[in-house]
């Protein structure tokens, strides 16, 4: 299962740096359990970019061999378009990692994560597709009438680019002269970064969230970024 996660798993929410380490290369490094297990997903970034944040969860959770809540946390992550979390899914029916077999659901999750033009994930989508017999087709595509209402992009990418837009809109609001931003658990036990004084200016937490949405919303022509924050009059100023 681990490799699969070198082509597509980050770990990385807004503020978690985890990075490969300094002798590997970001083409070859393949993460163990334990690094899956080591990431800090930062619950803050649930407000921005859930997609990313309950992908991190699940590979965490996968990390912490909790498999029944990894498949949890993935799928919810597919709800908000994640399709690295689609594509997870569906090499773990094919592979029946920690589940029953399941080639039909695994075509299903495919189909889903490679529905973006120029998709990374449309080489394997395909060599699983000419691979599967007609029935496994068929019971595919009655899979796929259910679930896209839910995980397709006209749906799901569209929720998260708006959840994404009213965070967004939200920090700007928020947006004063030398503000600063702790983003809730973006701290540790040990630093947990509570007082304002150590805390990121909010211009520098609204950039990471900005330039992290790309990858988010990668190959979906919907998704603009914001861009950024413009300095709000106080008067102007909600909550």
């Amino acid at each position: 299962m681990v490799l699969l996660f070198s082509a597509v798993l980050s770990i990385t929410s807004v503020y978690a740096g985890q990075q490969a380490p300094p002798s590997s290369s970001s083409s070859d490094y393949v993460p163990s359990d334990a690094d899956l297990a080591a990431a800090h997903c930062v619950i803050g970034e649930e407000r921005f970019l859930p997609g990313d944040y309950y992908y991190c969860l699940g590979g965490l959770a996968y990390g912490q061999h909790r498999y029944s809540e990894s498949v949890h946390f993935f799928t919810t992550a597919a709800s908000w378009a994640s399709k690295p979390a689609q594509y997870v899914l569906g090499v773990m029916a094919l592979n029946g990692d920690h589940q029953s077999r399941n080639r039909p659901l695994a075509l299903a999750w495919l189909t889903l994560a490679a529905e973006r033009s120029d998709s990374r994930f449309r080489a394997p989508y395909e060599q699983l597709y000419r691979a599967s017999s007609h029935a496994e087709r068929l019971a595919a595509d009655a899979l796929l009438e259910k679930m896209r209402p839910v995980y397709a992009d006209v749906t799901a990418a569209a929720r998260a680019e708006q959840r994404y837009e009213d965070g967004m809109k939200w920090l700007a609001r928020m947006n004063k002269g030398g503000s600063t931003y702790c983003m809730e658990g973006m701290g540790t036990l040990a630093q947990p970064n509570s007082a304002p004084s150590a805390c990121p200016p909010l211009q520098q937490v609204s950039t990471t969230i900005d330039r992290r949405a790309p990858a988010v919303f990668e190959g979906w022509a919907g998704h603009v970024t914001v861009g950024p924050l413009q300095q709000v009059s106080p008067t102007n100023v909600t909550n």
